[in-house]
């Protein structure tokens, strides 16, 4: 996880990749865009890697990992 950074001084510190100002943000919703790994970093970040790329997607795991769930019960 030392590829992302938090910093309060980029982004309102939002999670970025480390010596960048791309957030993870936008790298998951290129990725929920259907486009690779490969189109993220020649089209928009070259200077990303795969791996910079699969960290992101480490860190959206980790976070849901530890988000607490508390279900409500519906009226019916």
């Amino acid at each position: 996880m030392e590829r992302i950074v938090v910093d309060p001084t980029i982004h309102f510190g939002k999670p970025c990749v480390a010596g960048t100002r791309i957030t993870v943000q936008s790298i998951l919703e290129l990725l929920n865009e259907d486009i690779s790994f490969e189109e993220i970093i020649q089209d928009y970040y070259p200077d990303l890697t795969s791996e910079d790329i699969h960290a992101c997607i480490q860190y959206a795991i980790a976070l849901v990992a530890a988000e607490d769930i508390h279900l409500r019960a519906v009226p019916i």
